[in-house]
């Protein structure tokens, strides 16, 4: 049901990631640090850091058995994310180009402090 996704690292596009997330498909995990996360993020994106990911955090029990696309500022940090995600055992992939290429494509961010961006406002933090 859902090709783009594979055991191991695999890259969406940020209209792809979209409308992966937007149809409740897979759930949008930016893996990007605190001050990167509050100066704006993709509308229902969870928050959960790269670092607390390598240092073995779990995804939220909410979202455990739900494809994970991962998301950073460029794409390097979320296909980092990925491998580990598959080695755990998570169905994961990522955006390639991150959030640059999400804002780029004028998909929903929310601003600074989590105020509304263009396209809605919003967000999660795991």
């Amino acid at each position: 049901m859902f090709p783009l996704f594979r055991s191991g690292p695999g890259r969406l596009t940020p209209r792809q990631a979209h409308q992966q997330t937007g149809a409740q498909a897979a759930v949008l995990v930016d893996v990007r640090e605190t001050p990167e996360w509050d100066a704006g993020h993709a509308v229902g994106a969870l928050h959960l850091p790269l670092s607390r990911l390598e240092a073995g955090a779990p995804l939220p029990a909410a979202v455990r058995d739900t494809p994970v696309i991962a998301i950073c500022r460029s794409g390097h940090r979320s296909l980092r994310a990925v491998r580990l995600l598959a080695r755990r055992g998570v169905r994961a992939t990522d955006v390639a180009g991150g959030m640059t290429a999400w804002a780029r494509d004028g998909l929903p961010v929310t601003g600074p402090g989590g105020s509304g961006g263009p396209g809605g406002s919003g967000g999660a933090t795991a």
